[in-house]
């Protein structure tokens, strides 16, 4: 009995000592509602105002990595092909993209005021590749919290279909 009241006593002194004092340490961890310090590393942005989100940047040069190198839109929108590519949408990509508004990943309406075809169409059929190669592809990967895109395997022309529906957005 008196080496459990030795020990509990023991353990109680510890923990006082520990919990002492109100030295405040700098700390470089980033806390919730923190934003975290500038350095170095965080000035290479692909945007020219860094209050800007990646999502909300405006970048028009880049075609992105992957299989599609050039394409042109026609000027009309072609409503078959966009009725398949919502049908292509809400089955392979609503579960992470609301069209209007940000959910795990970007909303899709006025994409195509921010990012090339190119950029898109590679987007969706080289997620994995472009997360790792692509600047762009990159910073939205970091602002929606490290959630990859999912590469759905879609053939060239649904993600064309899915392209010609964001349009209609």
């Amino acid at each position: 009995m008196k080496i459990i009241m030795k020990s509990l006593a023991a353990i109680a002194i510890v923990t006082l000592i520990s919990c002492g004092g109100k030295e405040e340490k700098k700390s470089n961890d980033i806390q919730i509602g923190q934003k975290p310090a500038a350095t170095e590393a965080s000035t290479e942005t692909t945007n020219a105002s860094s209050d800007v989100k990646p999502s909300e940047s405006v970048d028009l040069t880049n075609k992105g990595i992957g299989p599609i190198k050039n394409l042109e839109l026609p000027a009309e929108i072609d409503q078959a092909m966009a009725a398949k590519g919502m049908e292509v949408y809400k089955t392979k990509c609503m579960a992470c993209h609301k069209p209007d508004k940000k959910f795990i990943g970007p909303a899709p309406t006025g994409i195509l005021e921010r990012r090339t075809p190119e950029w898109i169409m590679n987007m969706i059929l080289n997620p994995e590749e472009m997360t790792k190669n692509d600047p762009l592809a990159k910073a939205l990967l970091i602002e929606f919290n490290g959630s990859p895109m999912a590469n759905q395997n879609l053939t060239e022309e649904e993600a064309r279909q899915v392209l010609e529906y964001f349009r209609t957005l």
